[in-house]
Formats: C-alpha cells, structure tokens, sequence
C-alpha cells in the first residue's frame, strides 16, 4: 500500500511542499533580528548571553538542524547520528564550547517522550558539554517547545540531569584587529509567519505533513538543494548582517550551509572569475565543470562583486547522506567544516576558512 501512495502522490506532495513553503517578510525579519540583538546586549538574559571569548584560545563549534526524531522513515537524523556523535566526542576531548543552534530536536513531527527514548546517545554527548559548562542550547521554530512549553525545564532537567536555561540567541564578544567585534548567533526563523511558531504552521506539519512524510518517505534536506544560490531566507539574513557593523551573523534554519555570505556554487563563481582574470584555462575547465554539476540547468552567474562576508550558516546535521555540517571558531579562524563517513569511519573535513583577522580587514 506505501509504495502504491508513493507512486500516486510523493511528487505532487513535493511541489506542494515547495509552493507553499517559508516566504519570510524582509522588514518583518530585520525588525526580529534588531530586537533580539538589542535585548541580549542591554541583559535580557532570557533572551540569550553576551560570551567574551579570546581569539587565541578558546574554540567553538556550532551545529544547528539536527531535528532529532523517533527512529521512523521520517526522522532525518537517523542516518547523520554517527558523524554526530563522533564529532561530539572529537570537540569535547578538544575542549570546544558547543553551541546548539536550534531545531536540535523534531517537536513538530515527534512528542518529546518519543525522542528522549531513540536518541540517548546523541543526549549523552550533549551532556557532556553541559556538565563542564560549555553548552549552550538555542530554540529554533521546530523545537520551539523548549521556549515556551511550561513543562519544558523538567524535560530538559530529565535528558541532560540538571537545570539549565534555553536561549533564542547568543552574542560573541571580542577584539579584533583592535576592533571591538561581535559574532551574532540565532537559529534564523525569526520574522517568517510560516515558521516562526505560529499554530497554523505547528498545526499542519504535526498532523499533516509528519504523516505524509513518514508514509510517502519524503526527506526535503537532500545535498544538492544547498548548494545553489542563496535562498532568500539566507537572503535577508545576509541583507541583515551587512549593514550592521563589526557584526558577523551566524544562522541556521535554512540547512543551507553559507561561508563569507556565499554559498559552495557563488564560491566556485568567484573562483571562476579569479581563474578568468588569470587566463588558467585548466583552472576555467574543472570550475566550469564543477559548476555544471551543482547547476546543470543554466548556469547564469550572479553578479557577487559587492557581497560583504558578514554572514555564515552552520547547514545541518540532516542531510540524507549522512553528513552533518557545522561552523569552527578556533586558532584565530573561522571554518566550515563537514563531518562524513569514509570507509564507515565519521571523518572531519574543512571546506573552507579564513583567518578572523584577515576576514575583519574585509569587512566595511
């Protein structure tokens, strides 16, 4: 009966989906991302932490989107847990702070007893970080239980064994260049109706679309939607983050990893431009083919000379090949990294970084 439904309906469902999926309001987002920003650093501690760091010596990692299921055909994590795990294991021997980014847990699709049941390995490395203070949990729009639910504290309290409060956002304070700096983390779903926890929108996912998932066996976070141009959520996240100064932003929300506000297709755009400057016709053939890969259907290239780097997104720890991607701050650089099974054995990988100093020096 499942693959007579899915052969009838898995497509339309898809175009449906896509149709009718997140279209954020550009003034209504400036206007979330301004408040919040404005009440963490005047103490809101509600709201979320200001965190100084030293550049040197203290390192972070931040995942977002692990969206944490119940071991069924619609949880999305089942397969990334591994290189999850491993890469929990390898930042907390290394001594990184772990900031959660949001949506860590499938609360849409999922009650929390289902998912502290299937996913207590991936719990107890958390829990780890937290023991030592060095955790940090952020709500997104699909675990927006966390924020608001009343019994929300004794749940956290049962899963990582202590109290501890959950943020909508955190602040990174340092000096840079002898710069006063601030790296500005959220999840990204503030300002969008669709997803920013309104009951039409929590509504159809846990009663329409989670079934129609599970049964259709639908998983929309597949590698090669994020690696096009910007969606425009992502967008208005970079619009937001340029014109604010000495103020990098760092989102997730979109699974869209983001790297000096580009995606992996506008950096191999840049690059092609750099090897036509250059006449490397070697360089030109494989960019060009590398390109046709990731945009096989008319590839146009953007117009990328103005973009600010002000802006980066962790990805996800979704994906349905099991990589999990996430952002470095560490040894005085930022990085995007992806964590991936080669020969069965999770492996941590860096596709691309600066230095911080040489990323302040190109900011306005």
């Amino acid at each position: 009966m499942s693959n007579l439904l899915q052969k009838l309906f898995r497509k339309p469902v898809i175009r449906l989906a896509n149709r009718f999926s997140s279209r954020p309001d550009k003034q209504r987002v400036f206007n979330s991302l301004t408040e919040l920003h404005k009440k963490i650093i005047e103490g809101d501690e509600k709201k979320g932490l200001v965190i100084p760091f030293n550049t040197s010596t203290q390192k972070f990692i931040i995942f977002s989107d692990q969206h944490k299921g119940a071991k069924n055909a619609a949880d999305d994590f089942a397969v990334c847990e591994k290189n999850y795990v491993a890469a929990l294991d390898y930042y907390f021997s290394e001594g990184y702070f772990f900031i959660n980014l949001g949506d860590g847990e499938e609360l849409w699709e999922n009650n929390i007893f289902a998912v502290k049941k299937h996913n207590k390995a991936s719990f107890n490395k958390e829990k780890l970080f937290q023991q030592q203070k060095r955790f940090i949990k952020i709500f997104g729009n699909h675990d927006l239980y966390w924020g608001n639910d009343p019994t929300a504290p004794l749940q956290l309290q049962s899963i990582y064994e202590e109290k501890f409060p959950i943020y909508e956002g955190c602040i990174l304070t340092a000096k840079i260049n002898d710069r006063a700096f601030e790296i500005y983390l959220t999840h990204g779903h503030q300002g969008d109706l669709q997803s920013d926890g309104n009951t039409f929108s929590k509504f159809f996912v846990a009663n329409i679309w989670g079934p129609l998932q599970s049964v259709l066996d639908i998983n929309p976070n597949t590698p090669a939607n994020n690696d096009q141009l910007k969606s425009l959520h992502n967008t208005l996240m970079y619009e937001w983050s340029s014109v604010e100064k000495n103020t990098l932003a760092i989102t997730g929300h979109t699974h869209q990893p983001v790297f000096m506000s580009l995606t992996h297709l506008e950096r191999l755009y840049v690059k092609l431009s750099k090897a036509q400057k250059d006449n490397d016709g070697e360089a030109i053939k494989n960019i060009e083919a590398e390109i046709t890969k990731v945009q096989p259907k008319n590839p146009t290239p953007p117009d990328l000379s103005k973009i600010i780097p002000s802006y980066f997104n962790s990805g996800c720890c979704c994906f349905d090949d099991g990589d999990i991607t996430g952002i470095e701050i560490a040894e005085n650089c930022i990085r995007l990294i992806r964590w991936q099974a080669k020969d069965n054995v999770p492996k941590r990988e860096v596709l691309e970084e600066i230095k911080l100093n040489e990323l302040e020096n190109l900011l306005p």
